[in-house]
């Protein structure tokens, strides 16, 4: 990037930050597109910018720094990996109105925020979700912030694109149990979602594609950004966006003793790689046998995706089928043992960074207080009053899991400067 480029991106990044440090909303000012019937927004979501008058490139302090992507975890002033950005502001609000239509399901009961709630951290609060059958699927909904970012997809890691990934929980049968000539017949029944389809891709009204609907739920995923956190204004140089306990659990995070960050590396704090840990199922469960069943490797039983860990004290219970409750219990599991719930005549290739570091329960405590860092909502979209379809936005919510609140409410009742703390964005 050349010093003028990165100069304008300097300039527009500083505002919005600034804006976080002052606690103003990121949408404060912007007219709700239900106002006068349902139109698509002409204006980028916050934290992007409009270039060549049509598409929307992501904005961020992180892109001033260095990436240390596959040389280690660096210092907290790390780029960010590549990002796929590029959507008009138009495609982008069309996803969203996909993202939030019950449309999208067989029966219309469920749309895609029911297993990506904005309320539960864009997960479901769920050890494992529900789908058009009111049964529970095998895994948990992983959170959505920041997936623009990501490699690959699914707890298992199977897709390699967000088109990729949305056809899974779409077309299954436990889960949104749609067809594609279904769902393409419904959308093309409907006149708004007619009109809404040619004015995102510019053309005139006609036929709807698959491709086009992947595309607007791909570009309305991508603008979900979170990295101003208290701990990214620390990052960046405020030090007194995080308290000294917090600063202790961030030192803990980061140590060669922990070794959280080697894993859950800064500023994505995932390093997007498979890792078998050794967790134990839920009782009666039998064992995931995870990555090791589309990569046909039994190196990787039990293998999953290691999570981002950005708005986790949002996103209980934790682990791929909801097996801990809190983040305390999530912490804690680490430091009892390489392999100590594996089941007896199980053979796990546990991970090398899982050992034995023996931390003290004020260090278990500390990291919890850090983990309550990452917490940035403030660029949550709206859900919208109504959607095309005339159904109620969001459809169908399973009642979270019973104590998924515990990991929030401790976090919120420790001693954070809330002043530093930006606001969800007014409706």
């Amino acid at each position: 990037m050349g010093g003028q480029a990165k100069s304008v991106v300097a300039r527009g990044v500083a505002a919005l930050v600034l804006a976080g440090l002052l606690g103003l909303s990121a949408g404060a000012g912007i007219p709700t597109p239900e106002a006068k019937g349902i139109i698509l927004s002409k204006t980028c979501p916050p934290g992007f910018a409009r270039v060549d008058g049509r598409t929307c490139e992501l904005r961020s302090l992180y892109q001033m720094y260095a990436s240390l992507e596959d040389q280690g975890v660096g210092g907290l002033k790390t780029g960010l990996p590549e990002f796929r950005d590029g959507f008009t502001p138009q495609q982008i609000d069309l996803g969203r109105y996909l993202f939030f239509d019950p449309i999208l399901s067989v029966d219309g009961s469920l749309s895609c925020a029911s297993c990506h709630d904005p309320e539960l951290g864009f997960g479901d609060g769920r050890g494992r979700s529900v789908g058009v059958t009111g049964e529970e699927v095998p895994r948990s909904a992983p959170s959505l912030w920041n997936v623009g970012f990501l490699k690959s997809f699914f707890w298992d890691a199977r897709a390699s694109t967000l088109e990729e990934q949305m056809q899974g929980p779409l077309y299954a049968s436990g889960e949104m149990g749609n067809t594609r000539d279904n769902l393409l017949a419904t959308l093309k029944a409907s006149p708004a979602w007619q009109k809404l389809f040619a004015e995102a891709f510019n053309r005139n009204e006609g036929d709807i594609t698959l491709d086009e609907i992947y595309s607007g739920l791909a570009a309305f995923q991508t603008s979900l950004i979170s990295l101003n956190s208290r701990y990214d204004q620390y990052a960046h140089g405020y030090h007194a966006a995080l308290t000294p306990e917090e600063i202790e659990g961030l030192n803990v995070f980061r140590s060669f003793v922990a070794r959280c960050a080697e894993c859950h590396t800064p500023p994505l704090f995932t390093n997007q790689q498979i890792a078998v840990l050794g967790t134990p199922e839920p009782a009666g469960m039998p064992r995931d046998i995870g990555a090791a069943g589309p990569f046909e490797d039994e190196t990787m039983r039990g293998g999953f995706k290691v999570p981002s860990l950005r708005n986790v004290a949002k996103t209980a219970p934790y682990m791929h089928s909801g097996r801990f409750g809190t983040l305390r219990e999530t912490v804690e599991f680490y430091t009892q043992g390489r392999g100590h719930a594996v089941p007896e005549g199980e053979k796990l290739n546990i991970h090398w960074h899982i050992w034995e570091p023996k931390l003290t329960d004020d260090e278990l405590d500390r990291l919890v207080d850090f983990l309550g860092t990452l917490t940035d909502e403030s660029f949550t979209p709206r859900e919208p009053a109504r959607v095309p379809s005339g159904l109620t936005p969001g459809g169908r919510k399973a009642a979270p899991d019973e104590g998924v609140a515990k990991t929030a409410a401790i976090i919120n009742s420790s001693r954070q400067p809330d002043q530093h703390q930006r606001g969800k964005q007014t409706p």
